[in-house]
């Protein structure tokens, strides 16, 4: 069978290439004009270049497809306004899952969020039914991927369409040229001091996100949603595992709770004066101080997801970046 995968250069879509190969599938990896490839080094997919929001360019890549895993998505996390993502994170899955429709594919495997439900204590973790929140909805980023969802679940119900929703949490791990998520270790490597906010969040191993998407070709079922998690740390406990791995960084600065919404609050001035977008805002502030802690089961428990130590994920992803000269 043959899998088209969106976004098949990304942190995940390139993971996903690799685990999709290797368990005997054909990829036709859909990757945008003039982008890097340098994490599908040493692999061979079927390339196909084009846009995914463009209708002509979507049903040629689902030529000769049986199953489309739809990884591609706009993961900036600013500016912080709906306008910016909606094109990509909604109207683009909703142009993706009318084309595959007409085009007879056997499967959708929708790539979501952790943040399309609400998240919870490590006590107490949000799972799959766990309700999206007001705060939330305030993240133009977090808002498109519940809209995805709910756009991909109505559309299952309403034409018996095979779709299902996976939810990766903040993943680590080779392969990440862009880089995306990795950028928070590139941010501490090297450091002396490290500024550590006072919140968290769920973390895992891309390669084990892939595992799980595979898995969910034969294994999830139509309708259902996945979330692909594992260890629920504190930002300052999950530095603390990048120290034992790479001796960086030194020290932890924890940031007050105040200093940081008030630096939230500057930047949302910044925004409204400007018109520009500031890295960090009110919204991202309240984020890095709350807990936003996953529990992987479901997918555990219907996927056979694999629960890597995230060491070894941070291993992997610095290893990686070095061979890469990232981190010189």
């Amino acid at each position: 069978m043959k899998v088209l995968v969106t976004g098949a250069n990304s942190l995940l879509g390139s993971n996903l290439t690799r685990k999709l190969l290797q368990a005997g599938y054909k990829v036709k990896a859909m990757v945008r004009e003039n982008s890097n490839l340098r994490s599908l080094e040493g692999v061979r997919p079927e390339l196909f270049k084009g846009d995914f929001t463009n209708a002509a360019h979507v049903q040629q890549a689902l030529n000769g497809c049986q199953i489309v895993i739809h990884a591609a998505a706009n993961t900036s996390q600013w500016p912080s306004s709906y306008e910016h993502y909606k094109a990509t994170n909604v109207d683009g899955v909703q142009r993706m899952l009318e084309e595959s429709r007409l085009a007879g594919v056997d499967r959708f495997i929708l790539v979501g969020s952790a943040n399309a439900f609400g998240p919870g204590s490590k006590t107490n973790p949000g799972n799959e039914s766990t309700p999206f929140t007001p705060p939330q909805h305030r993240s133009g980023y977090m808002r498109s991927k519940f809209e995805a969802q709910q756009l991909a679940l109505n559309f299952h119900q309403k034409h018996g369409f095979p779709v299902t929703v996976v939810n990766p949490t903040f993943m680590l791990g080779k392969y990440d040229a862009k880089p995306s998520s990795g950028q928070l270790l590139m941010m501490a490597y090297g450091k002396k001091r490290m500024p550590c906010p006072s919140g968290g969040k769920n973390f895992v191993h891309v390669d084990d996100v892939a595992t799980g998407i595979v898995n969910a070709i034969e294994r999830g079922q139509a309708g259902a949603c996945y979330l692909l998690a594992h260890e629920n740390l504190s930002y300052e406990a999950f530095f603390k595992k990048m120290q034992a791995v790479s001796t960086y960084p030194k020290r932890l600065i924890k940031i007050p709770k105040p200093l940081l919404s008030l630096a939230g609050t500057a930047g949302s001035c910044y925004e409204n004066l400007t018109g520009k977008p500031a890295k960090l805002n009110s919204i991202n502030a309240a984020l890095l101080q709350a807990d936003n802690y996953y529990s992987p089961a479901k997918a555990v428990r219907e996927l056979q997801l694999p629960q890597t130590p995230i060491e070894q994920a941070i291993h992997d992803a610095l290893n990686w970046f070095n061979k890469q000269g990232y981190l010189s």
